[in-house]
């Protein structure tokens, strides 16, 4: 017992963790971003968490937070950040001894002509055998085999923990575009349907002129036309709502139409607040959860390399055994019956026919493809913020156009069509202007409905927050 308590000693004197460590990356960021957003952006201010409050929809923040403890990708990310921290605990537990317990009992008769025969009866006739036993055997983690695996489990549990917020993040913007494209065609329905009752007011009038002798059908077929026309619109923009509303039940995982009533009351697209807090470009690497998950990866596959290196050295366990063995099921206790053993074991791997080799070579190349990968979902990152802030501002600037010219057009068709009534220009001239104007406006709906998109797309882009849960 000594011998073996001085040799465990001296192995664990002599333990080290072989392989590389982590080293934390560096992100290759700006300092500052270069395109300026709006006057009011904040490099100083911390990115919201909660972004999507900012749009300044109740109905929209409800509808995320519902998303985010419904939605089925997000329940299945949640479930396999549950496995990982499963999968850590089942590695952790590779540290402490394995101890079982067991027993037997087999009625056997053995050849009066073999080697060996516990029972001492040569053959002439059956015996019972009785056992039980307490083993326990633990390995040495003198090279670090064990710490190196638990080190690449927790980075997997960092890795899936990322992925969810990463889905989390997704869920709430994916959310909040198909709200926000809805309220865009309820708006452009809107628009049709007060067009439509300009097209009927205007054919009203060519019809009464035409009676009149005033003016000739040339115009109310145009009228007509016009009003027919605009009809044609209403169909697909009603198909394109429900198709919104049905998409938005699918995130909050609820069958077709759950969201009708709730939804099909038209309300003005969301308006964000003219700030934008932009925070540091440096904090992109500890906000974006693709980041950090080609950070947790990158992780993992150094933690992978050091498994593999403590492949290649010696392997010591202890183990021990107390238990009993009679031949009489009344004699399993007694003193007599005891039987015991100790000691360590040692495994060394002399030729492996390439596999500890290669394996580690592998683990080596699967170390630089995630190095890779990292600083390809960095530049991809600073990427999309770029084109995300430059598609805003621009987004700004044709939204303050489309108003001016909007505005124009309606009042040029209110003067023409005076002017018409007044017999001092023809329908062409109101029909012009009136198709001009319905264009605009539609105009201005997509516009503010890309504005809302874009400054979702931002949020996104800037790693944003998600809800919890």
């Amino acid at each position: 017992m000594k011998r073996t308590l001085l040799f465990i000693s001296i192995a664990s004197l002599g333990a080290c963790t072989v392989g590389p460590d982590f080293q934390k990356p560096e992100a290759q960021l700006p300092a500052t971003w270069q395109t300026a957003v709006t006057s009011g952006s904040s490099l100083d201010t911390k990115v919201d968490n909660l972004w999507w409050q900012r749009l300044g929809d109740p109905q929209l923040t409800q509808l995320i937070d519902r998303s985010a403890s419904a939605n089925f990708d997000v329940r299945t990310a949640s479930i396999r950040l549950e496995q990982s921290r499963l999968l850590r605990r089942v590695t952790g537990s590779e540290r402490l001894p394995d101890v079982s317990a067991n027993a037997a009992y087999k009625r056997a008769r053995n050849s009066a002509e073999g080697v060996l025969d516990e029972s001492n009866l040569n053959g002439k006739a059956p015996f019972e055998l009785w056992t039980s036993a307490l083993d326990a055997s633990w390995e040495i983690d003198l090279w670090g085999h064990v710490r190196r695996s638990i080190e690449a489990a927790d980075a997997d549990v960092e890795l899936s923990q990322a992925q969810r917020d990463g889905v989390r993040l997704s869920i709430a913007a994916e959310t909040a575009t198909d709200y926000i494209r809805l309220r865009g065609v309820q708006a452009k329905l809107a628009v049709a349907r007060l067009n439509l009752d300009i097209a009927r007011q205007s054919q009203q009038l060519t019809r009464a002129r035409y009676d009149n002798g005033v003016t000739t059908n040339l115009d109310t077929a145009n009228s007509a036309a016009q009003v027919a026309t605009i009809e044609a619109v209403l169909p697909s923009l009603e198909a394109a709502q429900s198709r919104l509303i049905n998409a938005l039940s699918f995130l909050l995982a609820t069958p077709p139409r759950t969201l009708h009533a709730e939804l099909i009351e038209p309300k003005a697209i969301p308006h964000p607040a003219p700030d934008v807090p932009l925070g540091l470009p440096s904090e992109l690497a500890r906000r974006r959860p693709d980041i950090l998950q080609s950070e947790a990866a990158l992780h993992r596959a150094t933690a992978a390399i050091g498994v593999a290196q403590a492949d290649f050295y010696p392997r010591v366990s202890l183990g021990a055994s107390m238990g009993y063995q009679a031949l009489n099921g009344s004699n399993l206790g007694a003193w007599g019956s005891r039987e015991w053993s100790y000691g360590p074991s040692v495994y060394l791997p002399i030729f492996q026919g390439g596999r500890l080799t290669g394996t580690l070579q592998l683990r080596k190349r699967q170390e630089q493809e995630a190095a890779l990968n990292y600083q390809r979902v960095v530049l991809s990152a600073w990427h999309e913020v770029d084109n995300a802030m430059t598609d805003y501002a621009a987004e700004q600037k044709h939204h303050a156009a489309l108003e001016k010219a909007v505005n124009e057009n309606t009042l040029a068709l209110r003067t023409a069509k005076e002017r018409y009534a007044q017999g001092a220009a023809d329908f062409l001239n109101v029909l012009t202007v009136q198709q001009a104007l319905l264009a605009t406006q539609n105009d201005l709906v997509d516009s503010a409905t890309d504005a809302a998109i874009d400054r979702v797309h931002l949020y996104r882009a800037l790693g944003g927050g998600w809800p919890k849960g």
